[in-house]
Protein backbone atom coordinates (compact mmCIF):
# COMPACT_ATOMS: atom_id res chain seq x y z
CA UNK A 1 0.00 0.00 0.00
CA UNK A 2 2.94 2.71 0.61
CA UNK A 3 4.30 1.79 -2.20
CA UNK A 4 1.21 2.11 -4.41
CA UNK A 5 0.16 5.85 -2.41
CA UNK A 6 4.02 6.99 -3.32
CA UNK A 7 3.74 6.05 -6.78
CA UNK A 8 0.33 7.49 -7.61
CA UNK A 9 1.35 10.72 -5.51
CA UNK A 10 4.56 11.44 -7.50
CA UNK A 11 2.89 10.67 -10.87
CA UNK A 12 -0.42 13.14 -9.75
CA UNK A 13 2.63 15.56 -9.15
CA UNK A 14 3.85 15.21 -12.21
CA UNK A 15 6.73 13.56 -12.03
CA UNK A 16 7.99 11.90 -15.21
CA UNK A 17 6.49 7.95 -15.70
CA UNK A 18 10.18 6.61 -16.15
CA UNK A 19 11.25 8.02 -12.78
CA UNK A 20 8.02 6.86 -11.25
CA UNK A 21 8.85 3.26 -11.95
CA UNK A 22 12.18 3.29 -10.72
CA UNK A 23 11.39 5.41 -7.06
CA UNK A 24 8.10 3.65 -7.06
CA UNK A 25 10.93 0.04 -6.91
CA UNK A 26 13.29 1.76 -4.25
CA UNK A 27 10.51 2.82 -2.09
CA UNK A 28 9.36 -1.09 -2.10
CA UNK A 29 12.86 -2.60 -1.46
CA UNK A 30 13.19 0.01 1.64
CA UNK A 31 9.04 -0.97 3.01
CA UNK A 32 9.74 -4.28 2.39
CA UNK A 33 13.04 -4.74 4.61
CA UNK A 34 14.94 -6.80 2.14
CA UNK A 35 18.40 -4.40 0.82
CA UNK A 36 19.65 -7.21 -0.31
CA UNK A 37 17.37 -6.86 -3.62
CA UNK A 38 19.36 -3.09 -4.37
CA UNK A 39 22.21 -5.48 -5.89
CA UNK A 40 19.34 -7.17 -8.65
CA UNK A 41 18.17 -3.27 -9.49
CA UNK A 42 20.50 -2.51 -12.23
CA UNK A 43 20.37 -5.65 -13.57
CA UNK A 44 16.84 -5.58 -13.94
CA UNK A 45 16.93 -2.47 -16.07
CA UNK A 46 19.78 -3.52 -17.70
CA UNK A 47 18.10 -6.86 -18.88
CA UNK A 48 14.93 -4.68 -19.93
CA UNK A 49 17.19 -3.29 -22.87
CA UNK A 50 19.14 -6.16 -23.54
CA UNK A 51 17.35 -7.29 -26.49
CA UNK A 52 18.05 -7.18 -30.06
CA UNK A 53 14.55 -6.12 -31.01
CA UNK A 54 14.80 -3.02 -29.37
CA UNK A 55 17.45 -1.66 -31.93
CA UNK A 56 14.21 -1.66 -34.51
CA UNK A 57 12.80 1.71 -32.21
CA UNK A 58 15.74 4.48 -32.86
CA UNK A 59 15.50 3.20 -36.74
CA UNK A 60 11.47 3.27 -37.57
CA UNK A 61 12.18 7.27 -35.38
CA UNK A 62 15.21 7.66 -38.08
CA UNK A 63 12.98 6.64 -41.01
CA UNK A 64 10.07 9.12 -39.92
CA UNK A 65 12.59 11.96 -39.63
CA UNK A 66 13.98 11.59 -42.82
CA UNK A 67 10.83 11.28 -44.51
CA UNK A 68 9.56 14.18 -43.26
CA UNK A 69 12.77 16.30 -44.20
CA UNK A 70 12.98 14.80 -47.65
CA UNK A 71 9.62 16.23 -49.13
CA UNK A 72 8.36 12.16 -48.93
CA UNK A 73 5.06 12.69 -46.62
CA UNK A 74 4.27 15.63 -48.62
CA UNK A 75 4.11 13.37 -51.79
CA UNK A 76 2.37 10.57 -50.03
CA UNK A 77 -0.46 12.78 -49.66
CA UNK A 78 -0.22 13.70 -53.31
CA UNK A 79 -0.69 10.22 -54.12
CA UNK A 80 -3.49 9.67 -51.98
CA UNK A 81 -5.42 12.49 -53.85
CA UNK A 82 -4.50 10.57 -56.93
CA UNK A 83 -6.39 7.89 -55.37
CA UNK A 84 -9.44 10.08 -54.73
CA UNK A 85 -11.88 11.71 -56.90
CA UNK A 86 -14.42 14.43 -57.14
CA UNK A 87 -16.54 12.89 -54.34
CA UNK A 88 -18.11 14.74 -51.15
CA UNK A 89 -15.53 15.44 -48.32
CA UNK A 90 -12.94 13.46 -50.92
CA UNK A 91 -9.96 15.45 -48.93
CA UNK A 92 -11.40 14.00 -45.50
CA UNK A 93 -11.06 10.50 -47.83
CA UNK A 94 -7.35 11.90 -48.50
CA UNK A 95 -6.42 12.66 -44.93
CA UNK A 96 -7.38 8.91 -43.82
CA UNK A 97 -5.58 7.37 -46.79
CA UNK A 98 -2.97 9.66 -46.79
CA UNK A 99 -2.22 8.87 -42.89
CA UNK A 100 -2.83 4.82 -43.77
CA UNK A 101 0.32 5.44 -46.14
CA UNK A 102 2.74 7.30 -44.10
CA UNK A 103 1.88 5.53 -40.79
CA UNK A 104 3.53 2.30 -42.51
CA UNK A 105 7.27 4.09 -42.14
CA UNK A 106 6.39 6.46 -39.08
CA UNK A 107 4.84 4.06 -36.36
CA UNK A 108 4.16 7.02 -33.38
CA UNK A 109 1.20 8.53 -33.30
CA UNK A 110 1.48 12.07 -32.11
CA UNK A 111 4.54 12.28 -34.31
CA UNK A 112 2.17 12.27 -37.09
CA UNK A 113 -0.55 13.84 -35.99
CA UNK A 114 1.97 16.50 -35.82
CA UNK A 115 3.65 16.17 -39.38
CA UNK A 116 0.31 15.71 -40.99
CA UNK A 117 -1.35 18.44 -39.16
CA UNK A 118 0.87 20.88 -40.85
CA UNK A 119 -0.30 19.20 -44.27
CA UNK A 120 -3.95 18.55 -44.85
CA UNK A 121 -5.21 21.10 -42.21
CA UNK A 122 -4.22 23.96 -44.71
CA UNK A 123 -5.47 22.42 -47.35
CA UNK A 124 -8.89 21.46 -45.78
CA UNK A 125 -9.68 25.10 -44.81
CA UNK A 126 -8.30 26.20 -48.43
CA UNK A 127 -10.86 23.78 -49.87
CA UNK A 128 -14.10 25.63 -47.53
CA UNK A 129 -13.38 22.76 -44.55
CA UNK A 130 -14.10 23.64 -40.90
CA UNK A 131 -10.63 23.69 -39.21
CA UNK A 132 -11.76 21.92 -36.15
CA UNK A 133 -13.04 19.41 -37.97
CA UNK A 134 -9.92 18.98 -40.40
CA UNK A 135 -7.50 18.82 -37.72
CA UNK A 136 -9.92 16.66 -36.02
CA UNK A 137 -9.52 13.90 -38.42
CA UNK A 138 -6.11 13.87 -38.58
CA UNK A 139 -6.10 13.20 -35.27
CA UNK A 140 -7.76 9.67 -35.54
CA UNK A 141 -6.15 9.22 -39.01
CA UNK A 142 -2.65 9.52 -36.86
CA UNK A 143 -4.28 6.83 -34.91
CA UNK A 144 -3.04 4.30 -37.54
CA UNK A 145 0.38 5.39 -36.71
CA UNK A 146 1.13 3.12 -33.81
CA UNK A 147 -0.91 0.00 -34.96
CA UNK A 148 0.13 -0.26 -39.11
CA UNK A 149 3.32 -1.66 -38.93
CA UNK A 150 6.14 -0.46 -38.21
CA UNK A 151 4.72 0.45 -34.75
CA UNK A 152 7.23 1.34 -31.58
CA UNK A 153 4.85 0.44 -29.67
CA UNK A 154 4.51 -3.17 -30.69
CA UNK A 155 8.12 -3.27 -30.74
CA UNK A 156 7.92 -2.46 -27.11
CA UNK A 157 4.99 -4.97 -26.50
CA UNK A 158 7.05 -7.64 -27.66
CA UNK A 159 9.65 -7.19 -25.18
CA UNK A 160 7.63 -6.75 -22.38
CA UNK A 161 5.33 -9.89 -23.34
CA UNK A 162 8.08 -11.71 -24.85
CA UNK A 163 6.82 -12.51 -28.19
CA UNK A 164 8.22 -11.69 -31.80
CA UNK A 165 8.84 -8.52 -32.97
CA UNK A 166 8.05 -9.56 -36.65
CA UNK A 167 4.25 -11.49 -35.26
CA UNK A 168 2.88 -8.23 -33.31
CA UNK A 169 4.00 -5.98 -36.90
CA UNK A 170 1.50 -8.18 -38.66
CA UNK A 171 -0.91 -8.45 -36.29
CA UNK A 172 -1.31 -4.75 -36.79
CA UNK A 173 -1.92 -5.03 -40.54
CA UNK A 174 -5.84 -5.80 -40.35
CA UNK A 175 -6.41 -3.97 -37.26
CA UNK A 176 -5.26 -0.84 -39.32
CA UNK A 177 -7.23 -1.71 -42.43
CA UNK A 178 -10.45 -2.32 -39.87
CA UNK A 179 -10.03 1.25 -38.45
CA UNK A 180 -9.96 2.83 -41.90
CA UNK A 181 -12.50 1.12 -43.57
CA UNK A 182 -14.64 2.39 -40.48
CA UNK A 183 -13.19 5.84 -40.58
CA UNK A 184 -13.90 5.88 -44.41
CA UNK A 185 -17.88 4.57 -43.72
CA UNK A 186 -18.03 7.39 -40.75
CA UNK A 187 -16.83 10.37 -43.24
CA UNK A 188 -19.53 9.17 -46.11
CA UNK A 189 -22.07 9.31 -43.25
CA UNK A 190 -21.27 12.44 -42.12
CA UNK A 191 -20.19 13.77 -45.78
CA UNK A 192 -24.02 13.48 -46.51
CA UNK A 193 -25.67 14.66 -43.33
CA UNK A 194 -23.38 18.09 -43.45
CA UNK A 195 -22.64 18.39 -47.14
CA UNK A 196 -18.91 18.39 -47.33
CA UNK A 197 -17.07 19.98 -50.04
CA UNK A 198 -16.23 18.00 -53.35
CA UNK A 199 -12.55 17.60 -53.75
CA UNK A 200 -11.06 19.33 -56.90
CA UNK A 201 -11.25 17.89 -59.96
CA UNK A 202 -8.31 16.21 -61.37
CA UNK A 203 -7.77 15.32 -65.21
CA UNK A 204 -6.36 11.78 -66.27
CA UNK A 205 -3.21 13.05 -67.08
CA UNK A 206 -2.95 14.72 -64.56
CA UNK A 207 -3.21 11.49 -62.10
CA UNK A 208 -0.56 10.13 -64.22
CA UNK A 209 1.65 12.37 -63.71
CA UNK A 210 0.96 12.47 -59.61
CA UNK A 211 1.49 8.89 -59.98
CA UNK A 212 4.56 8.68 -61.75
CA UNK A 213 6.04 11.77 -59.48
CA UNK A 214 5.08 10.20 -56.00
CA UNK A 215 4.81 6.42 -56.95
CA UNK A 216 8.72 5.72 -55.48
CA UNK A 217 7.87 7.01 -52.18
CA UNK A 218 6.04 3.74 -51.92
CA UNK A 219 8.79 1.93 -51.94
CA UNK A 220 9.64 2.48 -48.17
CA UNK A 221 6.20 1.02 -46.59
CA UNK A 222 7.06 -1.65 -49.53
CA UNK A 223 10.12 -3.03 -48.47
CA UNK A 224 9.41 -2.34 -44.93
CA UNK A 225 6.47 -4.07 -44.29
CA UNK A 226 7.14 -6.51 -47.37
CA UNK A 227 10.67 -7.83 -46.27
CA UNK A 228 8.51 -8.55 -43.22
CA UNK A 229 5.50 -10.42 -43.72
CA UNK A 230 7.83 -12.30 -47.06
CA UNK A 231 10.25 -13.53 -44.19
CA UNK A 232 12.96 -11.78 -45.93
CA UNK A 233 13.83 -9.70 -42.72
CA UNK A 234 13.64 -9.30 -39.30
CA UNK A 235 12.02 -5.77 -38.24
CA UNK A 236 15.52 -4.25 -37.06
CA UNK A 237 16.99 -5.17 -40.40
CA UNK A 238 13.58 -3.82 -41.99
CA UNK A 239 14.00 -0.69 -40.22
CA UNK A 240 17.85 -0.37 -41.07
CA UNK A 241 17.15 -0.53 -44.74
CA UNK A 242 14.14 1.38 -44.93
CA UNK A 243 16.46 4.25 -43.03
CA UNK A 244 18.75 3.78 -46.33
CA UNK A 245 16.07 3.65 -48.64
CA UNK A 246 14.62 6.50 -47.09
CA UNK A 247 17.89 8.34 -47.17
CA UNK A 248 18.42 7.25 -50.89
CA UNK A 249 14.56 8.82 -52.19
CA UNK A 250 14.94 11.73 -50.49
CA UNK A 251 18.44 12.41 -51.79
CA UNK A 252 17.98 11.27 -55.00
CA UNK A 253 14.05 11.21 -56.30
CA UNK A 254 12.53 14.48 -54.45
CA UNK A 255 15.52 15.71 -53.99
CA UNK A 256 14.73 17.08 -50.87
CA UNK A 257 16.78 15.66 -48.19
CA UNK A 258 20.46 17.87 -47.40
CA UNK A 259 22.96 15.27 -45.70
CA UNK A 260 24.01 18.35 -43.98
CA UNK A 261 20.51 18.00 -41.63
CA UNK A 262 21.87 14.54 -40.67
CA UNK A 263 23.80 15.29 -37.40
CA UNK A 264 20.13 17.91 -36.28
CA UNK A 265 17.67 14.39 -37.32
CA UNK A 266 20.18 11.65 -35.19
CA UNK A 267 20.33 13.93 -32.70
CA UNK A 268 16.50 14.04 -32.26
CA UNK A 269 16.11 10.67 -32.72
CA UNK A 270 18.63 9.49 -30.15
CA UNK A 271 16.76 12.11 -27.79
CA UNK A 272 14.02 10.32 -28.32
CA UNK A 273 14.88 6.87 -28.70
CA UNK A 274 17.06 7.31 -25.09
CA UNK A 275 13.25 8.62 -23.70
CA UNK A 276 11.57 5.41 -24.64
CA UNK A 277 14.70 2.78 -24.08
CA UNK A 278 14.44 4.12 -20.55
CA UNK A 279 10.93 3.58 -19.95
CA UNK A 280 11.65 0.07 -21.32
CA UNK A 281 14.52 -0.17 -18.82
CA UNK A 282 11.75 1.38 -15.78
CA UNK A 283 9.61 -1.29 -17.11
CA UNK A 284 11.65 -4.04 -16.25
CA UNK A 285 12.23 -3.06 -12.49
CA UNK A 286 8.01 -2.26 -12.51
CA UNK A 287 7.90 -5.64 -13.56
CA UNK A 288 10.40 -7.47 -11.45
CA UNK A 289 8.41 -5.41 -8.38
CA UNK A 290 5.04 -6.46 -9.28
CA UNK A 291 5.94 -10.45 -9.40
CA UNK A 292 7.74 -10.05 -6.29
CA UNK A 293 4.91 -8.69 -4.84
CA UNK A 294 2.56 -10.99 -5.82
CA UNK A 295 0.63 -8.58 -7.49
CA UNK A 296 -0.39 -10.62 -11.06
CA UNK A 297 -2.26 -12.77 -8.89
CA UNK A 298 -4.28 -10.36 -6.45
CA UNK A 299 -5.29 -8.85 -9.67
CA UNK A 300 -6.10 -12.79 -11.26
CA UNK A 301 -8.01 -13.25 -8.29
CA UNK A 302 -10.80 -10.63 -8.56
CA UNK A 303 -10.59 -10.04 -12.14
CA UNK A 304 -12.26 -14.08 -11.97
CA UNK A 305 -14.89 -13.26 -9.66
CA UNK A 306 -15.70 -10.47 -12.43
CA UNK A 307 -14.87 -11.97 -15.78
CA UNK A 308 -16.21 -15.76 -16.34
CA UNK A 309 -15.02 -16.52 -19.97
CA UNK A 310 -12.22 -14.17 -22.55
CA UNK A 311 -14.75 -11.85 -23.80
CA UNK A 312 -15.90 -10.88 -20.75
CA UNK A 313 -12.20 -10.64 -19.38
CA UNK A 314 -11.43 -8.27 -22.63
CA UNK A 315 -14.37 -6.04 -22.94
CA UNK A 316 -13.30 -5.62 -18.84
CA UNK A 317 -9.69 -5.13 -20.26
CA UNK A 318 -10.95 -2.42 -22.12
CA UNK A 319 -12.60 -0.39 -20.22
CA UNK A 320 -9.79 -0.58 -17.77
CA UNK A 321 -7.32 0.56 -20.88
CA UNK A 322 -9.72 2.97 -21.99
CA UNK A 323 -9.21 4.88 -18.38
CA UNK A 324 -5.81 4.37 -18.43
CA UNK A 325 -5.34 5.85 -21.65
CA UNK A 326 -7.24 8.53 -20.73
CA UNK A 327 -4.72 9.81 -18.77
CA UNK A 328 -1.39 8.33 -19.38
CA UNK A 329 0.33 8.01 -22.55
CA UNK A 330 0.79 4.68 -24.68
CA UNK A 331 3.98 3.56 -23.79
CA UNK A 332 3.87 4.33 -20.14
CA UNK A 333 0.30 2.47 -20.37
CA UNK A 334 1.77 -0.33 -21.51
CA UNK A 335 4.56 -0.59 -18.91
CA UNK A 336 2.16 -0.22 -15.73
CA UNK A 337 -0.79 -2.60 -17.55
CA UNK A 338 0.95 -5.35 -19.67
CA UNK A 339 3.20 -7.21 -16.93
CA UNK A 340 -0.21 -7.19 -14.40
CA UNK A 341 -3.19 -8.57 -17.14
CA UNK A 342 -1.11 -10.32 -19.54
CA UNK A 343 -0.57 -12.87 -17.22
CA UNK A 344 -3.86 -13.41 -16.37
CA UNK A 345 -5.30 -13.25 -19.59
CA UNK A 346 -2.98 -15.93 -20.90
CA UNK A 347 -2.69 -18.27 -18.08
CA UNK A 348 -6.31 -17.74 -16.66
CA UNK A 349 -8.43 -17.79 -20.06
CA UNK A 350 -6.32 -18.71 -22.61
CA UNK A 351 -5.50 -15.88 -24.73
CA UNK A 352 -3.15 -15.21 -27.36
CA UNK A 353 -0.62 -12.97 -25.93
CA UNK A 354 -0.78 -11.32 -29.88
CA UNK A 355 -4.35 -11.29 -29.84
CA UNK A 356 -3.71 -9.35 -26.64
CA UNK A 357 -1.30 -7.13 -27.30
CA UNK A 358 -3.23 -5.39 -30.16
CA UNK A 359 -6.81 -5.00 -28.07
CA UNK A 360 -4.03 -2.92 -26.11
CA UNK A 361 -2.42 -0.96 -27.88
CA UNK A 362 -5.27 0.03 -30.09
CA UNK A 363 -7.12 0.84 -26.75
CA UNK A 364 -4.25 3.21 -25.30
CA UNK A 365 -3.95 4.68 -28.69
CA UNK A 366 -7.84 5.91 -28.35
CA UNK A 367 -7.10 6.96 -24.88
CA UNK A 368 -4.69 9.58 -26.84
CA UNK A 369 -7.92 11.17 -28.25
CA UNK A 370 -9.73 11.02 -25.02
CA UNK A 371 -10.93 13.23 -22.42
CA UNK A 372 -9.34 14.58 -19.71
CA UNK A 373 -6.37 14.57 -21.44
CA UNK A 374 -6.25 13.70 -25.09
CA UNK A 375 -2.85 14.23 -25.68
CA UNK A 376 -3.11 13.84 -29.48
CA UNK A 377 -5.69 16.70 -29.81
CA UNK A 378 -3.42 18.90 -27.80
CA UNK A 379 -0.87 18.09 -30.11
CA UNK A 380 -3.29 19.49 -33.00
CA UNK A 381 -3.95 22.12 -31.10
CA UNK A 382 -0.49 23.32 -30.72
CA UNK A 383 -0.45 22.96 -34.69
CA UNK A 384 -3.42 24.56 -36.09
CA UNK A 385 -4.96 26.87 -33.17
CA UNK A 386 -8.48 24.50 -33.19
CA UNK A 387 -9.40 24.36 -29.96
CA UNK A 388 -9.34 20.63 -28.06
CA UNK A 389 -12.40 19.97 -26.79
CA UNK A 390 -14.44 21.21 -29.63
CA UNK A 391 -12.21 18.83 -31.95
CA UNK A 392 -12.96 16.07 -29.52
CA UNK A 393 -16.88 16.55 -30.04
CA UNK A 394 -17.11 17.45 -33.79
CA UNK A 395 -15.20 14.22 -34.33
CA UNK A 396 -17.16 11.72 -31.71
CA UNK A 397 -18.59 9.89 -34.48
CA UNK A 398 -15.28 8.81 -35.04
CA UNK A 399 -14.73 8.31 -31.05
CA UNK A 400 -17.77 6.02 -31.32
CA UNK A 401 -16.41 3.59 -34.14
CA UNK A 402 -13.07 2.92 -32.81
CA UNK A 403 -15.61 1.76 -29.86
CA UNK A 404 -16.57 -0.50 -32.15
CA UNK A 405 -13.65 -1.46 -33.76
CA UNK A 406 -12.15 -2.49 -29.88
CA UNK A 407 -15.69 -4.37 -29.43
CA UNK A 408 -14.75 -6.89 -32.67
CA UNK A 409 -11.48 -7.23 -31.94
CA UNK A 410 -12.14 -8.40 -28.62
CA UNK A 411 -14.37 -10.95 -29.63
CA UNK A 412 -12.80 -11.79 -32.94
CA UNK A 413 -9.54 -13.10 -32.60
CA UNK A 414 -8.93 -13.56 -36.72
CA UNK A 415 -8.82 -10.01 -37.12
CA UNK A 416 -5.59 -9.35 -35.54
CA UNK A 417 -4.56 -13.15 -35.87
CA UNK A 418 -5.61 -13.89 -39.25
CA UNK A 419 -2.07 -12.93 -41.43
CA UNK A 420 -0.41 -15.08 -38.95
CA UNK A 421 -2.01 -18.34 -39.74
Amino acid sequence: MLTTAFFLAILLIGVPIGICLCLAGIVYILASGNPVLFQSFPLQMFGGVDSYGLIAIPLFILIGEIMNSGGITRRLVDLSMAFVGAVRGGLAYVNILANMLVSSIIGSATAQVAIMSQVMVPEMERQGYDKTFAAGITVYGGMLGPIIPPSVMFVVYSVLAQVAVGDMLIAGILPGILLTVLFFIVIAAMGFFYNYPRSEQRTLRQRAHTVLTASPTLLLPVVIVGSILAGLANPTEAAAVGALGAALIGRYVTKEFDLRRMPELLVRTGIYSAIVLFLVAAAAVFSWILIFGKVPQAAAEWIRTVAKDPVSFMLLTNVILLVIGTVIDGIPGLIMTVPILLPIATDVYGIDPRHFGVVVVVNLVLGLMSPPVGLSFFVAAAVTGAKPGRMFIVTLPFFLICCVALVLLSIFPSLSLGLLK
